[in-house]
């Protein structure tokens, strides 16, 4: 199958789009539900059982019981453990051996959008041939010739108790012999699927909680608040005078953190914060950290400055992850905040990686705001320009000799990066460089060319 066929539905992470129009529709679920039962049920073991997931979005309910029919269709049966992080989902799905897990999300989107990614046995994310062969089986109706008949129709069943499961998990990653007893926590669950989760495992070690976000509607979700907007989190630590806050995402797996001055930490920051640590205790794998080509360049350099090495892949946990298990790193992420630790996870968790964090400033005695030293940040703008194609950029001359210019000013203090949105149709122009005005100009004068490059004029 070629690239652009296998892409009609998934993209970098999972499928994505606005609820009820074409792909995230019921149809569509159904489909999905019944290609994913039949792609996992000849595996072995006699036990065929998916999981299913969701966020707190309003349109859940409608892909959750989708899926379930598609799934139970073949003869495989469902359990639904109702609003839980991704991670969480990621964790249950090996925990309790199931062929496969679901989860519905649109992660950081406004609650109009939704998604649907895929997770294997393993607890990691389904490879791109077997999202391929999924795509193909909804392509040619392939799952529905093959339908279980009426007396092997799988059962759909709920539990209760998933969200206990994956707070014991969480709470074995922080060390034993620490506490969080004495610290004062902001946590902004950003009315997601980390609203429940999020502030009882602070609570059970011994943090004193503010939270907000954790009013889910099913409309509000992402909505100002979370890792997005990570302001609101950092005015009530201020406020408050907390030790730090935490702002997590819409499905949880990742997270911005914020000092007791109010400042934010991004993925970069917190993986620098973690590498330097993991470094000083010998427990980095290969003195390697994983990043993406977002990923900032004073990150790199901070890095090397102790003698760690930055590998960088396309933009995409999934793709993170890869690039990890295959030369065995234990550390990487995204600078959005998704960031993964992969000798407790096998994916991007945004509670695991806030653990993190605090058990350092616990180990260390000192503020998150003392902790952050060795790292300066190069000036990085980011400018997204909606499409209606994604042309190749090799095919768009004039934006491929602006590119040049740009670069051969910039020399080794800067970069420039022209990529396409894996999850929507938009282009995302990226410069970084020493002066912020001028960082700025370049972006807008990129963003310009390549505006007009797609729209037919050079």
């Amino acid at each position: 199958m070629s690239e652009k066929r296998m892409r009609r539905l998934f993209g970098t992470d999972g499928i994505r789009g606005t609820a009820n129009i074409h792909p995230m529709t019921p149809e569509v679920a159904l489909a999905l539900g019944r290609a994913i039962a039949h792609v996992f049920r000849e595996r072995e073991g006699e036990h065929k059982r998916i999981l299913i997931g969701k966020d707190t979005r309003l349109s859940g309910y409608m892909f959750e019981d989708a899926l379930a029919a598609g799934i139970s269709s073949m003869g495989v049966n469902v359990i639904q453990v109702g609003p839980v992080p991704t991670p969480a989902l990621a964790f249950l799905t090996r925990d309790m051996r199931c062929n496969a897990g679901v989860m519905i999300t649109a992660s950081h989107n406004a609650y109009q959008d939704n998604g649907i990614k895929f997770f294997a046995a393993d607890g990691f994310k389904l490879p791109d041939e077997e999202e391929a062969r999924i795509e193909e089986m909804i392509e040619t109706g392939e799952a529905s010739r093959i339908a279980a008949p009426p007396d092997e129709i799988g059962q759909a069943h709920r539990i209760e108790d998933a969200r206990g499961r994956y707070v014991v998990y969480l709470k074995n990653t922080f060390p034993r012999d620490l506490t969080l007893e004495g610290l004062r926590v902001v946590i902004d669950c950003a009315h997601g699927a980390g609203y429940r989760v999020g502030p009882t495992v602070l609570e059970e070690l011994g943090a004193e909680v503010f939270e907000i976000g954790t009013e889910p509607n099913g409309r509000n979700i992402n909505e100002e608040c979370g890792s997005l907007f990570p302001e609101r989190a950092a005015a009530k630590v201020k406020e408050l005078r907390a030790d730090v806050g935490i702002a997590l995402d819409g499905d949880a797996d990742r997270v911005v953190v914020i000092d007791e001055c109010g400042e934010i930490f991004d993925g970069d920051m917190l993986m620098w914060l973690c590498a330097r640590d993991m470094k000083m205790r010998g427990t980095l794998a290969h003195d390697t950290v994983v990043g993406t080509v977002m990923s900032n360049l004073g990150f790199e350099r901070a890095l090397d400055s102790i003698g760690v090495d930055l590998l960088r892949t396309q933009v995409g946990d999934r793709y993170v992850v890869e690039e990890m298990r295959k030369g065995g790193f234990n550390l990487g992420g995204e600078q959005s905040g998704h960031i993964l630790f992969l000798d407790d996870s096998t994916t991007g968790d945004g509670m695991m990686s806030a653990l993190q964090i605090l058990a350092l400033m616990v180990r260390s005695g000192r503020r998150l705001s003392e902790l952050n030293e060795g790292f300066e940040r190069l000036p990085q703008v980011l400018v997204n320009i909606r499409v209606a194609e994604k042309r190749p950029f090799e095919e768009l001359p004039s934006v491929q000799e602006a590119i040049e210019e740009v670069e051969g000013e910039l020399g080794d203090a800067g970069r420039v990066l022209i990529r396409y949105s894996g999850t929507e149709l938009k282009a995302r122009v990226m410069v970084e460089g020493r002066e912020e005005p001028r960082v700025h100009e370049i972006a807008n004068h990129l963003a310009s060319k390549l505006k007009n490059a797609l729209a037919g004029a050079g």
